[in-house]
């Protein structure tokens, strides 16, 4: 079986479709993903689909259940590289891939999915945070 590679760039997960998506290996990226979400505590993933000539209802649906799963781990998802033949054949079929955020490459990805962090996020890790029960004297 193939498997799709997920990469992680900073606290975004990348993935780049390159092979046929069979009914196993959508159901092995969804369980990948999910677990590298869980164990990197990235906030953002981008599924590239630039190498997929052809996107029909059974990508479209595994790409909405990646979105979905995705959300409920807090993880923003943003599909890159869709070609305008896909674009139109996704219309045709009426799928409109709800909860799925598109760029058109992975640069303005990344910043789709920094932009909907809140404005406070800060990359700094608790431990970076100066302890509070320190008093001054006067």
């Amino acid at each position: 079986m193939e498997r799709v590679p997920v990469l992680k760039i900073g606290d975004i997960l990348l993935v780049s479709i390159q092979v046929d998506m069979s009914d196993q290996t959508a159901v092995q990226l969804q369980e990948d993903l999910a677990e590298r979400i869980v164990a990197t505590g990235c906030y953002g993933v981008i599924i590239d689909i630039t190498a997929l000539d052809i996107v029909d209802s059974f990508v479209g649906r595994m790409l909405s259940a990646i979105a979905s799963i995705s959300k409920v781990l807090d993880a923003e998802t943003v599909v890159v590289g869709m070609r305008p033949a896909v674009a139109i054949t996704l219309v045709e079929l009426g799928l409109s891939l709800n909860g799925i955020r598109t760029a058109l490459n992975v640069e303005r990805g990344m910043e789709l999915i920094a932009a909907a962090l809140p404005d406070d996020y800060d990359f700094a890790t608790a431990d970076d945070e100066p302890d509070d029960d320190t008093t001054a004297t006067t």
